[in-house]
């Protein structure tokens, strides 16, 4: 058996397992409300037990749809959704910055047994309809391993800024709000992961608090399922290029909440803001492992290990 991938055109992309369970469903028509921040998103995930590892659209915080690209503070813009904090004033209600994010097509469809992977341009717009940015963005759906219970999930961007002017990208954090910088690839879970276990490479389990604002090559989430016996893992992990300082352009950090809500975000703005120049462009790459079950520090390096880049 393998994977199979089912196409709505102009709506969204689906992908099965060999079992038959839709293990990710990528949506790309435009949202319905210009204050979440128009922009495609993944959701729902799914391990291959069929239980799910994505929120949509909590009632916290609207704007969180999944697995989503944002960029919370850029340039006076949020492309995050929602609220927008503002230092001295907290969070207000600020539509006229709201930005979104254009599909405008796919350049690469493919799928074999084992593997599918799209390749999609985008166009980044302020609120009005300027265009700031263009972006070519990379999924891909790959080692499919039964046997483990989990599947992964790589997430690229290339971004270019297409602006007169510099394009500034921050967060909550650059803005003045202590512990805060959430911004780029953002993962929300599912209501019940609430007060989930948050593991790290080195170290004991230190805990969604002790890793807010820490780096590292790795970091996994752990939520204990509703309605049904059982654990889900979510390991969201860096390419190498990512942590070089030669070839990034900015350092990352984790932005990582167990409570009051389950969130990870791979923030590439966390305590510091960083500058793209008119015409120049900056790329990443991401893995996201989807796993059944609770998994500990060994389990999950010994996975990661057996995925190349």
């Amino acid at each position: 058996m393998s994977i199979r991938v089912h196409h709505v055109h102009g709506e969204h992309i689906a992908v099965e397992a060999p079992n038959g369970t839709e293990i990710l469903r990528y949506v790309y028509r435009p949202d319905p409300d210009p204050f979440e921040s128009r922009k495609p998103y993944a959701h729902p995930l799914r391990t291959l037990a069929g239980r799910t590892v994505t929120g949509y659209r909590p009632s916290d915080h609207r704007w969180h749809k999944g697995l989503q690209m944002t960029a919370s503070h850029l340039s006076g813009q949020n492309f995050w959704g929602g609220n927008c904090y503002v230092h001295g004033e907290g969070y207000r209600a600020l539509p006229d910055r709201i930005g979104s994010m254009r599909h405008d097509r796919f350049t690469a469809l493919t799928v074999d047994d084992e593997r599918f992977a799209l390749t999609e341009e985008l166009t980044w717009l302020a609120h009005g309809g300027g265009e700031w940015a263009r972006e070519r963005r990379g999924i891909a759906v790959h080692s499919v391993d039964e046997a483990a219970g989990a599947w992964a999930l790589d997430w690229s961007i290339h971004l270019a800024n297409t602006r007169a002017e510099p394009l500034v990208f921050g967060s909550p954090t650059t803005a003045g709000r202590e512990r805060a910088g959430y911004t780029g690839l953002q993962w929300r879970g599912p209501r019940d992961f609430t007060g989930g276990r948050v593991l790290a490479p080195d170290g004991e389990d230190a805990g969604a608090a002790r890793l807010m604002g820490t780096q590292g090559t790795w970091l996994a989430f752990t939520g204990e399922h509703d309605e049904v016996d059982g654990h889900s893992t979510l390991v969201f992990a860096h390419a190498p290029e990512n942590l070089d300082e030669a070839s990034a352009i900015h350092e990352s950090h984790w932005f990582v909440r167990a409570e009051p809500i389950p969130s990870v975000a791979v923030s590439w703005a966390f305590f510091e803001e960083f500058t793209l120049e008119p015409g120049e462009s900056f790329g990443y790459r991401y893995r996201v492992v989807i796993a059944d079950g609770a998994w500990d520090r060994d389990r999950i390096a010994a996975h990661l290990r057996g995925l190349s880049w």
